[in-house]
This record gives structure tokens, C-alpha cells and sequence, in this order.
């Protein structure tokens, strides 16, 4: 299992990424639509290799609610052997199902848990064959 990144929720996408690239030197190394309509964006620190993401989240989607300063915690993201199985696992340690994994590009199942005081953690792997 692996930490891959936070991902930070935000309110102006094309705000914050020039706030973080600009402002703090990071890079745009990958950027997607989310099935819901939200947009993500990676960000990569040159130096240290770690990553950001931020995510925007469009009015009628699941997830776009109320932001409050400092909720910007969106969640974190775990490359994981099996999605589907460490969901299960986590929610015997007291997590609750946040949404059931998919498949998210054609290569990976993607899911989230609410770990015991409601962070939202995702947990990814890679569909066996697609890669």
C-alpha cells in the first residue's frame, strides 16, 4: 500500500492552480474529468516528487457543498493491490463506505471509505491486464 497524494477540494480551479504553480513551483502533471462532471488536477513538486491534486467540483454534483475555510481537506489517496477488498477491510476497522468503487478510465477501480471521524480516504488499483 502506498500514499499517493492529499487532495485538496477548491472553489476556482484556474485560481489555484496558478496560485500552486506559480506562487510554490509546482507542476501540472495530469489533469481529468471525473464521471460527476468534477475536474481534477495533479500537481508535482519538482523537487521532492510529491503530489498535490485539486479538485473542483461543479454545482449538481454529488459533492459540490458548502465550502468553509479550512475544509479544504477533500481526501487522501492510496494505491492499494485490491480497491474492493480494502474497502471491506477498512470498514471492519470501523469506516464507513463512502462510495462504492468503479472503474474509473478503463484501468482502475476507484473507491472511498470515510475513515472513524469522516475523512474521506480514496483507495485505488490497477485493473489486472490493463496496464
Amino acid at each position: 500500500m502506498t500514499l499517493r497524494y492529499a487532495g485538496i477540494r477548491v472553489t476556482d480551479l484556474d485560481r489555484s492552480i496558478r496560485f500552486y504553480t506559480e506562487g510554490l513551483g509546482l507542476a501540472v502533471v495530469h489533469r481529468g474529468t471525473m464521471s460527476h462532471g468534477g475536474v481534477f488536477v495533479s500537481l508535482e513538486d519538482p523537487a521532492s516528487h510529491e503530489h498535490l491534486e485539486l479538485n473542483w467540483y461543479p454545482p449538481g454534483s454529488p459533492y459540490h457543498t458548502a465550502y468553509a475555510p479550512g475544509e479544504g481537506l477533500d481526501h487522501l489517496g492510496f494505491e492499494v493491490d485490491d480497491a474492493r477488498a480494502r474497502l471491506r477491510d477498512l470498514v471492519v476497522l470501523g469506516a464507513t463506505v463512502a462510495a462504492e468503487p468503479w472503474v474509473e478510465e478503463g484501468r482502475y477501480w476507484i473507491g472511498f471509505a470515510k475513515d472513524p471521524d469522516g475523512l474521506w480516504v480514496e483507495l485505488m488499483s490497477e485493473i489486472p491486464g490493463t496496464g
